[in-house]
């Protein structure tokens, strides 16, 4: 299993948010995700936004913590990443 969370620096909403990802596929992802609660209305393009609420949760639940430029180098060298206005999702 690789699937990462970076730390809950993103502002949004009247909160902060991380971000999961996985570097080996869309599926893995999203069955992590759904293991622990996320809904599939959070994932976007290639990633779950994740409130800082539920950090603790996904990495008790396995997600490897790691800085969010290493996060978006991981994604893009597995060929998973998709920038804003690419085609289609997973």
């Amino acid at each position: 299993m690789a699937v990462y969370i970076d730390p809950p620096t993103w502002p949004g909403h009247g909160r902060m948010w991380s971000h999961l990802v996985s570097d080996v596929s869309y599926d893995e992802l999203h069955a992590f995700a759904a293991r622990i609660g996320c809904p599939r209305r959070a994932f976007e393009r290639d990633h779950y936004d994740v409130p800082e609420t539920r950090y603790a949760d996904a990495v008790a639940a396995g997600a490897l913590e790691i800085g969010s430029k290493e996060l978006v180098r991981r994604l893009t060298e597995a060929g998973l990443r998709r920038r804003k206005g690419s085609a289609g999702e997973a």
